[in-house]
């Protein structure tokens, strides 16, 4: 019989088991043999030291206690995650003047459905069609025809508009932050808890202020997700999409993932969630239950290793605005400028793989994604994602590659040359590497 999420924590408390029971790291050496349940125990090089629990310790014969003045207790952090509302979508509305209730597509010319270009971006009425981003754009028309054959508006993006939305949001993101992280062009991480001194109930009405701020002064909408960690304050900012906030305090993050999909966890893609449905594993609580040993026989200790820590809540909770300068990327230059994006596209594909299979061999994964544009006349633009976590999963890359790509390029000129970068890298403190940048 499998345990719930509960249970299992409890059963691996060694504090509600006998003596007999419990794992050999935790019995004693000599002369120890009855453990309570109100007892705590610290397990140090040279001694065990009881204490109950709530209370200080008593310590060891010749031990000096910290006073009050010196003891001090770590504080949570108190992250923020804040994603604009189908922001490209919604940037074109506010300044068309459009009827966000109609299917937006944003992306090259449709050509009533013979075009060969690709999906930049949709707003959520196009979403309810099947409609995203990267998808061919006959197929975006096949779904949702445009005027005079169905309710679709194609239209064109523009960039200026917003990169001039994003900085206005950014501004007011940026003010209460003690520590501000843009992530992506409609994506920013804020580290609030000395804004709130601490107090959840405090940032989630900070949130709410900075949400109706974002409205009035620049007509969008934001969603935002308050949590200890930058991977559960990005899950949680999905939630309530859209406009909607949503907060996990650091007791409730097992609650939080009991019965939730392993799809929803950030970096954890199709095949990986394939390769444990096989298993009987479609939920976080049912994986993490396994345990980090036989989870890692399953889909590999690292990922196993990172999962736990998901759950566990002792993943990142840095917010930094530096940005690390060492990478590795691969580039590819056509012999002549191409104009066929779903080809370019394939491209980009191939060079994300050969990126992530040499950061394998390097041992590293990377937080940072990059694409590299470079269009006829040398006019070259780069445009970057980062995720909560570093990883190294060839799929959730692929997925960052394709969006940024077809949300940034213009579809009406042709294409010289395209990249794909991996940066704020991070490996592993058991393995060694040389880390640089590489082009092919």
């Amino acid at each position: 019989m499998r345990l719930s999420y509960r249970q299992h924590q409890r059963s691996r408390n060694p504090f509600t088991q006998p003596l007999e029971e419990l794992p050999v790291e935790f019995r004693p050496k000599e002369k120890l043999v009855f453990l309570s349940p109100t007892l705590e125990v610290l397990f140090c090089e040279e001694y065990i030291n009881f204490k109950h629990c709530g209370q200080r310790s008593q310590g060891v014969p010749g031990e000096q206690m910290p006073t009050s003045d010196t003891v001090t207790e770590p504080r949570e952090r108190i992250l923020v995650h804040c994603d604009l509302d189908a922001f490209f979508a919604a940037v074109e509305i506010l300044h068309h003047s459009l009827d966000p209730d109609k299917p937006l597509i944003i992306g090259s010319d449709p050509q009533a459905g013979r075009g060969r270009g690709i999906v930049s971006t949709c707003n959520y009425a196009a979403r309810a069609f099947g409609i995203h981003s990267a998808m061919p754009i006959s197929e975006a028309w096949r779904r949702c025809p445009g005027h005079p054959f169905g309710p679709g508006h194609y239209i064109r993006g523009s960039r200026g508009l917003y990169s001039r939305a994003s900085r206005r949001v950014m501004a007011i993101l940026q003010e209460p932050a003690e520590f501000f992280e843009k992530a992506s062009i409609d994506e920013a991480y804020l580290d609030v808890t000395k804004a709130v001194d601490g107090d959840w109930d405090a940032a989630f009405a900070l949130c709410r202020t900075l949400q109706n701020s974002i409205e009035e002064k620049v007509g969008l909408t934001a969603s935002f997700g308050i949590a200890p960690t930058r991977i559960l304050a990005k899950m949680s900012s999905e939630v309530n999409k859209p406009k909607g906030i949503f907060r996990i305090l650091p007791d409730e993050i097992g609650d939080f993932f009991e019965g939730r999909s392993l799809r929803e966890v950030p970096g954890i893609g199709p095949k990986r969630a394939t390769q444990l449905a096989e298993w009987g594993l479609v939920t976080v609580d049912e994986a993490y239950v396994y345990g980090e040993l036989a989870l890692g026989r399953m889909a590999g200790e690292r990922f196993a290793s990172w999962l736990t820590r998901v759950v566990d809540g002792t993943t990142s909770s840095e917010v930094s605005p530096l940005r690390s300068r060492k990478s590795v990327g691969k580039e590819r230059t056509f012999s002549s400028d191409q104009t066929d994006h779903e080809a370019v596209l394939d491209v980009l594909r191939a060079l994300t793989q050969g990126v992530l299979a040499r950061s394998r061999e390097m041992g590293v994964s990377g937080r940072l994604a990059e694409v590299k544009i470079r269009y006829t006349g040398f006019e070259t633009h780069t445009h970057g994602r980062s995720i909560p976590v570093a990883m190294d999963e060839p799929e959730v890359f692929l997925r960052l590659a394709e969006n940024l790509f077809a949300t940034n390029v213009q579809h009406n000129r042709g294409l010289r040359l395209v990249g794909f970068r991996l940066g704020q890298l991070d490996m592993p403190p058991t393995r060694q590497a040389i880390l640089k940048w590489e082009e092919e």
